[in-house]
């Protein structure tokens, strides 16, 4: 009986030891019974270095999913390579989502509506890489039907793979040999300084000490012209104080050559007017002068006769003009 009893606690035990390890299988693991996961590939035709089985899918961050396995075919007509990479994508964690009464938006649906798949660095440290899957109705979906039979996600360039591009597309040798050229100039360019610079040096040294006795010289004759300023408007000044007296001292002079120079402008305008009265047409005086200029005419043609006659016969100066 005691046997009996050990045997069913030690069956018990092991039976519910089982039982923990499945719950924990069921809970912990990959196994998904209620969501059941939705099985997609996506197609790179570029390197996929850093990915591997198990890394993560994500949807804008959000782990949704995982890759499972990781192929690749080739074609030898046309040597291209194409590796399908197959994702589990769980359902119940964001991806497809309720929209009405128990109906569900499929993977079709969301594809048709720019799901885009693209590859990103997980880590920069390790060089594990990731799938992440975002929305991008711009961008090309192209697939490829006979690389796999499974529901395929286009692909996208990521931001790293663009930049990679375009690096790819810039002229780096030329770019080098003018970065090349570049440095030889420079270099003959620091050695023809490394000439040139010294004397020049000196040459500034020795300027500058010119101009700092130019400017002492300069500011030595400034001192001195300016005492010499100082002393001529003192001589200007002086002279001006002078020319104030002798202004003032010559005044009442003035005044009085001006009252003496006004009487004789009077007497001179009084002559004037005696003048115009003498030479007046009307006036008695003017008609005096002219019978007296007549009179003198007169006697002065008498004197031409009588100096005539006188000429003929000189004894008229002794007997006179007989009558």
């Amino acid at each position: 009986m005691k046997g009996a009893a050990r045997q069913a606690v030690v069956g018990a035990f092991v039976l519910g030891g089982l039982a923990l390890g499945l719950a924990a299988i069921v809970l912990f693991g990959k196994f998904n019974f209620f969501h059941p996961s939705v099985r997609a590939a996506i197609v790179f035709q570029d390197s996929i270095a850093g990915l591997s089985v198990g890394a993560p899918v994500t949807f804008r961050g959000v782990r949704v999913g995982a890759v499972e396995s990781i192929a690749i075919e080739f074609d030898p007509k046309t040597y291209v390579a194409f590796i399908p990479v197959t994702v589990a994508l769980e359902p119940g964690r964001a991806l497809v989502v309720p929209v009405g009464d128990g109906d569900t938006v499929d993977l079709a649906d969301l594809i048709q509506r720019g799901l885009r798949a693209e590859l990103n660095v997980q880590s920069f440290v390790t060089g594990q890489s990731e799938i992440d899957l975002d929305f991008d109705p711009g961008s090309p979906a192209t697939l490829h039907p006979e690389a796999t039979h499974l529901p395929e996600i286009p692909t996208r360039q990521s931001t790293l793979q663009k930049a990679t591009e375009q690096l790819s597309q810039l002229p780096l040798r030329e770019l080098a040999d003018n970065s090349t050229a570049t440095l030889k100039s420079l270099r003959a360019l620091v050695e023809k300084l490394d000439q040139e610079l010294p004397p020049l040096i000196d040459s500034l040294k020795a300027t500058s000490d010119r101009s700092e006795q130019t400017v002492v010289t300069a500011e030595q004759a400034i001192k001195a012209l300016q005492d010499r300023l100082d002393t001529t408007l003192a001589a200007i000044g002086a002279v001006a104080a002078t020319g104030n007296r002798q202004l003032d001292q010559r005044g009442a002079e003035l005044h009085t050559l001006l009252a003496t120079s006004n009487q004789t402008v009077l007497q001179v305008r009084d002559l004037l007017g005696n003048l115009q009265a003498l030479t007046s047409e009307r006036g008695q005086t003017r008609a005096n002068i002219e019978s007296t200029l007549r009179d003198l005419a007169a006697a002065a043609a008498s004197l031409r006769g009588f100096a005539s006659d006188v000429e003929h016969d000189p004894q008229l100066l002794l007997t006179g003009r007989r009558p």
